[in-house]
């Protein structure tokens, strides 16, 4: 059997577990138990869900958005393994001389920002959390190339920005962050699977898990060689990718009760607000055993 893990630019450890197979993490886990490793690359990790219902990968990793829209669209997934928080991994920026000053303030105003990702949970619950709505507060559009400079020009009141691109919007100067992410939600890595390979196949979670705390242990002790891969393969300058990289926890936890609540938290506004068409039970992505439910080691 092979086992072929998603990976898409946005999951920093997947990333650097496939651009590491030359170190043969996942294969070096996988080998022992008969199974063989393949990657797919993928470029959007909204499709993370359907790719894992079609079959298309067995495993994969995304913000923390993308699992509970996916469990809106009725795909069985199963929490596997989250990353620790990532409190600087991303922030909502302001022009230096913008008179927002709280999330409240950003009543009216169009945001830019990724929507669907890790991004869209962070500005539904600063709102929500000022008694805003994401639905009908602000007018948030799909961040481009240009978001930084329409946020420079006037042309957008706020921007949600991450990894190099923060660093380099803060080293340029000019702007400000208004709602720092740590401050508003724990912007975990979350890993998933379908719920059969999890349930029926438990040791192989265990074995992806264990290569992804390698290539985070690598990533960690090399960032300088980490940020020349990222630079070589998607832009942007090694410095703001070592900046960037080396604000990230690299530790893999297991699922736990937090977790689980703020995800749940995160689907309540959603579906309040309309992003999500149907209540989610965030409990219900966990693996069972014997009909009970068990959390990730």
């Amino acid at each position: 059997m092979t086992i072929t893990i998603g990976v898409h630019a946005s999951n920093p450890s997947l990333y650097h577990l496939y651009h590491l197979t030359r170190h043969g993490f996942a294969q070096r886990e996988l080998e022992p138990l008969g199974e063989s490793v393949a990657f797919h690359p993928y470029s959007n990790g909204v499709r993370t869900g359907e790719l894992l219902s079609r079959g298309v990968i067995d495993f994969g990793g995304t913000g923390s958005t993308p699992p509970v829209t996916a469990q809106a669209a009725g795909h069985d997934l199963v929490y596997t393994a989250v990353s620790a928080p990532r409190p600087e991994h991303g922030a909502l920026l302001v022009p230096e001389g913008s008179p927002l000053r709280t999330a409240a303030d950003l009543k009216g105003a169009t945001v830019h920002l990724a929507i669907g990702s890790w991004q869209t949970h962070l500005v539904a619950k600063a709102l929500d959390d000022a008694g805003l709505s994401y639905a009908d507060d602000i007018t948030a559009e799909r961040s481009t190339a240009d978001s930084e400079q329409l946020l420079r020009t006037g042309a957008v009141a706020a921007w949600v920005a991450q990894g190099p691109q923060l660093a380099a919007a803060r080293r340029t100067g000019g702007l400000r962050t208004l709602i720092r992410t740590g401050d508003v939600i724990t912007d975990r890595s979350v890993f998933f699977t379908r719920r059969a390979l999890a349930e029926e196949r438990p040791e192989i979670i265990e074995a992806l898990t264990r290569a992804l705390r390698r290539a985070d242990d690598w990533a960690a002790a090399h960032p300088r060689d980490a940020a020349r891969i990222a630079s070589a393969d998607l832009g942007g300058t090694v410095d703001d990718w070592e900046s960037a990289l080396t604000a990230l926890p690299w530790r893999i936890e297991a699922v736990g009760d937090a977790f689980l609540a703020e995800q749940q938290e995160a689907a309540d506004i959603f579906h309040r607000t309309g992003f999500i068409e149907r209540p989610v039970t965030v409990a219900d992505a966990v693996a069972r055993t014997a009909g009970r439910p068990t959390k990730a080691s």
